[in-house]
């Protein structure tokens, strides 16, 4: 099997990829990176996915993370995409494109995937939710490190709103929230999660968890909460983790 595996995390604000060593989680070299094409047409963000496999000289296994419900390598959702994702095959198309074999999974599972594998949940029983605060928010639950797939509780009603629309990590920037008022609406976010769930272990990933501490202490959470280990790579390196898993499947 590969060895390396080129992870690609799609987000609603930019496109990143980078070549990882699927048996220790280390990138081959820094994230390349580029802003999501507006309108974000499954076309025009398939020509980003190019141009960043070009960049890299990449021929081989791609692993490739979606922010929204991906069912067989079809797009179910698309939040903060265009609704020209609904029903696309973007697996077959994106396999097409590269001559190279593709796997599809929610971005915020793939980000769950590394850190179960190498990160904060690693050897962790029982119930970890990863938690992704960007574009949106995103949510993957694992028990006893088995992944339960396309959970979407970024999108739970909070005191009457879709949580994202209040506690994702843009909010703040649009709403000039300081990270005390921010880390207030996270916590109250992580606290209907925490209440419907009753996790072991919260990971906190996205852009957000590099400044995890200047927010830790607004959460009061009983369940632990930790930031990724891996950071903004996370989902990089689950998409490829899950590429390499659709291929043990295989043989």
């Amino acid at each position: 099997m590969a060895r390396w595996i080129l992870g690609v995390d799609i987000g609603g604000s930019g496109v990143k990829a980078a070549p990882v060593d699927v048996t220790t989680g280390r990138l081959k070299g820094r994230r390349e990176r580029i802003e999501t094409p507006q309108p974000p047409t499954p076309d025009a963000v398939i020509d980003v996915v190019a141009e960043l496999a070009t960049r890299w000289g990449w021929q081989g296994p791609v692993g490739v993370g979606y922010p929204g419900v991906v069912t067989h390598g079809v797009t179910r959702t698309a939040a903060n995409l265009d609704p020209a994702w609904l029903g696309f095959d973007v697996a077959a198309a994106l396999a097409d494109r590269l001559s190279a074999p593709v796997t599809m999974v929610n971005d915020a599972d793939a980000a769950g995937l590394a850190e179960v594998k190498f990160g904060a949940g690693a050897g962790v029983r029982g119930m970890v939710v990863m938690i992704t605060f960007g574009t949106g928010i995103g949510s993957g639950v694992f028990v006893d490190g088995r992944l339960v797939p396309n959970t979407e509780f970024g999108h739970l009603g909070v005191d009457g709103q879709d949580a994202e629309t209040r506690a994702a990590a843009v909010v703040r920037e649009r709403e000039n929230l300081t990270w005390k008022q921010w880390g207030k609406r996270a916590d109250r976010y992580l606290e209907v999660v925490e209440d419907l769930l009753w996790p072991d272990l919260i990971v906190v990933g996205g852009g957000v968890s590099a400044n995890f501490d200047k927010f830790a202490k607004y959460l009061q959470r009983r369940t632990p909460v930790v930031p990724s280990s891996s950071g903004n790579d996370a989902g990089i390196i689950g998409a490829a983790l899950a590429r390499a898993a659709a291929m043990r499947r295989s043989t």
